[in-house]
């Protein structure tokens, strides 16, 4: 019989984290692609929203700061602060830990479309269903969260 609470062997570990590797490809693509269709009607790009909805959870930051938390580069990050910039949804903001490097924020403007979209999403998940419990969820942050830090590694380019 099969102890379901033993570790896994490192080569059975590795067979298993490839299913979730090949469930998250997937579910990454349809999930952005659902997210892109409801921020059609808002103007928002996938980039934009993943900057604002930073914002809104942590409340201000620098730019390289986002880029370490969505291990995405400075550059590209810069690029959707100033997108969300244009369109009046966040500002920048003199950082008082660091001269050069400016806080970015959420206007009013920026509040409201946010938290928009993320209600609409929350909407949306609702609706996963699956019996799924607290547990079950604590779980799968728990394996995703040790399957990112052993690609802490991987340059983010």
């Amino acid at each position: 019989m099969k102890d379901i609470d033993a570790p896994l062997p490192p080569d059975a570990l590795a067979l298993r984290l490839t299913e979730v590797y090949d469930l998250v490809g997937p579910l990454y693509r349809r999930a952005q692609r659902s997210v892109e269709q409801g921020l059609t009607a808002d103007g928002l790009s996938v980039g934009v929203r993943a900057v604002l909805a930073l914002l809104h959870r942590h409340g201000p930051m620098t730019v390289p700061q986002m880029g370490r938390a969505q291990a995405i580069s400075r550059q590209f990050v810069q690029r959707m602060v100033n997108e969300a910039a244009a369109q009046d949804l966040v500002e920048s903001i003199p950082n008082p830990s660091h001269r050069r490097s400016s806080l970015i924020r959420l206007t009013d403007r920026g509040r409201v479309t946010v938290t928009a979209v993320l209600d609409r999403e929350h909407r949306l998940l609702r609706e996963v269903g699956g019996d799924l419990t607290d547990a079950d969820v604590d779980t799968c942050l728990r394996v995703l969260g040790s399957m990112l830090t052993a690609l802490d590694h991987v340059d983010e380019g």
